[in-house]
């Protein structure tokens, strides 16, 4: 493989070593240099790191930042001019953003927010597409120092309406619909449906996304007065006289917050039926967002960057829009799906935009592969210069396939590991400095102590900046899910491997926790909803494999609803509950399930039979084999 970002690397080798060096002789020393080199604090921290109460570690206390002051006010002087943002929808609909533009936009709302009422340390549910205004509506959030927390515009009303009320949050933004497929999205529907049960909501912030679209009908009259919601429709007021003098506006100070106090909570699936609030501060957050999006993608002042995530994943916030802003990038943002209005559509945005780096994820990858060399060819993408991967493991072939085809057998892939918790990128190599291994992620990147225990559990055995605070309302829950298997070491719940280059390979999970197109989802919150449905007496989910998305799931299901095939309907209710990202590729109804004669679910024995696989290893302690039999002449 020709690795062609050797002499311009941002990292070069020799910058490598020293670095690697700096982190060995004086571990938080580098740290603490590196945050005084990349963040503007207001006030400068007085303690590095403060340990007394870990697994609560707290990084570069007593200092003062503003995230979104460090993506926005800190490239006026320099970068104003510059593009930050190039929309695209899959109608055509285009938009594109200065740096001063966006800046303008973030503070009008941002005293559009404080003059709701809205003020630090309150929570903020958002629940929009991937388009401008979402971006404006999180920057704006964290300008004033309220609590954002992104719900994925695929989530169900439920799923929104478990959010809002364990956050007890004060604030809802959302918009009235959006186009995807063609089809339109009416979130303004599930936001009504999930403020029925709402003690905390007391305004609605509404962006007519879809022009001339959802009014305030009937309903909705009747939800503002049973439930005292104040809705607000807040593009014409912010043109009125009142945000126009942005001169004034821009001279309002914003909210500094304390190194460690909460810039977001976001919602992950965990292994039991209940997804978990991950917290995370502030400076150690956005230190960490700048520097891997530097470092990992090799940006440059010339690039144009497009993450293909949504907002309502994390790779959405600190790869979209948290960390390229950090680094003053032109990015892409697309509000649509790839194969739409065809399968050309993102080689169309490539070759159009000019894209030179490119982050996407396995399933997308696998899916282009399955559609064929056609739609890849008539494209120029000779623009690319550096691709990469996230969300799941891609597997060698599928990265041979990404590199000959789309990279053109010449753009060095990042195929990167992290999760919502570490906040950041943590293994990957670094292009122009480390050779990529197909289906490897790579060494763990300077200042992060990645290591393989005995019995193949990824652990990372020091604290880092971008860390966790901590799962929101349930410090016991944060202690025994991630700190309880191995003293002072951080547990992600992955299976890994090393090599005799220290190159990580990311093997499966060691929880009940499946990655669906990048997404997780625990068996426990499928069963949890599951257990909803009044036909569904006991349930328990499985993955198999699954070409494009990685993983699928299959139900087993046992009922007390005999007038046939249950299939569509809770293929319907799980989509209800918690989205349709979290449909089953299967809905098998069954007289009982495979138990131990303790009554635990053999859920490896179901495995093997969603699979089509002949039962394998000790089934001396199921009490009953005849189910076995029984559930097999059911597939």
């Amino acid at each position: 493989m020709e690795e062609v970002l050797t002499v311009k690397a941002n990292i070069n080798e020799n910058d490598l070593k020293a670095l690697n060096s700096s982190f060995d002789n004086d571990y938080l020393g580098t740290w603490a240099n590196l945050a005084k080199e990349n963040i503007f604090f207001k006030e400068t921290f007085n303690e590095i790191l403060d340990e007394s109460d870990k697994p609560h570690y707290k990084w570069f206390l007593g200092g003062k930042t503003n995230i979104s002051y460090n993506c926005l006010d800190v490239h006026l002087k320099d970068k104003a001019n510059k593009t930050a943002l190039i929309f695209e929808d899959e109608l055509g609909e285009a938009q594109t953003l200065t740096y001063k533009e966006l800046h303008e936009k973030v503070v009008k709302f941002s005293a559009y927010l404080r003059d709701l009422g809205i003020r630090k340390g309150d929570r903020i549910c958002i629940y929009m597409s991937l388009c401008p205004e979402s971006i404006i509506a999180i920057q704006a959030c964290l300008r004033i120092g309220a609590i954002h927390s992104v719900v994925f515009a695929g989530f169900s009303a439920h799923a929104l309406r478990d959010r809002i009320n364990e956050l007890e949050a004060k604030l809802l933004i959302t918009q009235n619909a959006f186009i995807r497929r063609n089809k339109k999205v009416e979130l303004f529907k599930f936001a009504r449906e999930a403020l029925t049960e709402n003690q905390s909501v007391t305004d609605l912030i509404l962006f007519d996304r879809v022009t001339g679209d959802t009014e305030l009908d009937e309903d909705t009259n009747a939800l503002k007065k049973s439930l005292d919601i104040k809705i607000h429709k807040p593009i014409q007021d912010l043109l009125a006289d009142k945000y126009a003098d942005i001169q004034n506006l821009t001279t309002l100070e914003p909210e500094w917050l304390e190194s460690n106090e909460t810039s977001f909570i976001l919602y992950t699936s965990g292994s039991t039926g209940k997804p978990k609030g991950i917290e995370h501060g502030t400076s150690g957050y956005i230190l960490w967002a700048k520097l891997s999006t530097n470092w990992v993608f090799d940006l440059k002042d010339e690039d144009v960057y497009w993450c293909t995530a949504d907002i309502g994943w994390i790779t959405g916030h600190t790869y979209v829009t948290y960390g390229p802003l950090a680094n003053g990038a032109t990015q892409v943002i697309y509000e649509g799906a790839p194969n739409f209005p065809d399968k050309n559509q993102f080689w169309n945005l490539i070759e159009k935009y000019k894209v030179s780096i490119f982050y996407t994820a396995p399933t997308a990858i696998r899916a282009f592969e399955q559609w064929g060399l056609e739609h890849i060819e008539k494209h120029d993408l000779s623009s690319l210069r550096l691709l990469g991967s996230v969300g799941e493991p891609i597997g060698s072939e599928t990265w041979k396939w990404f590199y000959e085809n789309i990279g053109k057998s010449k753009c060095p892939i990042v195929d990167t590991w992290w999760q919502t918790e570490t906040g950041g990128i943590m293994i990957s190599t670094l292009p122009g400095v480390q050779t990529a291994k197909p289906g490897i992620a790579g060494p763990a990147l300077p200042g992060i102590h990645a290591e393989i225990s005995e019995d193949s559990l990824l652990h990372i055995s020091k604290p880092w900046p971008s860390m966790l605070k901590g799962i929101y309302k349930n410090p016991e829950r944060y202690k025994k899910a991630y700190w309880s298997l191995i003293e002072d070491s951080y547990l992600p719940g992955d299976l890994a491997t090393i090599d005799e280059d220290s190159y990580i390979c990311i093997g499966g999970r060691n929880d009940d926790v499946i990655n669906i197109s990048g997404h997780r989802l625990g068996t426990a919150e499928i069963e949890t909803a599951l257990a909803k449905h009044v036909s569904v007496l006991e349930s328990a989910v499985v993955a198999i494999p699954h070409k494009i998305k990685g993983q699928g799931l299959v139900c087993f299901v046992v009922s007390n609803n005999n007038s046939g095939d249950l299939s569509n309907l809770l293929t319907a209710h799980i989509a209800s509950e918690i989205g349709a990202h979290a449909k089953p590729e299967r809905v098998i109804a069954c007289a009982a399930l495979p138990k131990t004669r303790s009554g635990k679910v053999m859920r490896r024995l179901l495995q093997d039979l969603a699979q089509g696989k002949d039962i394998s290893g000790d089934i001396s302690t199921l009490e009953d084999k005849s189910v076995l039999e029984a559930i097999k002449s059911r597939i």
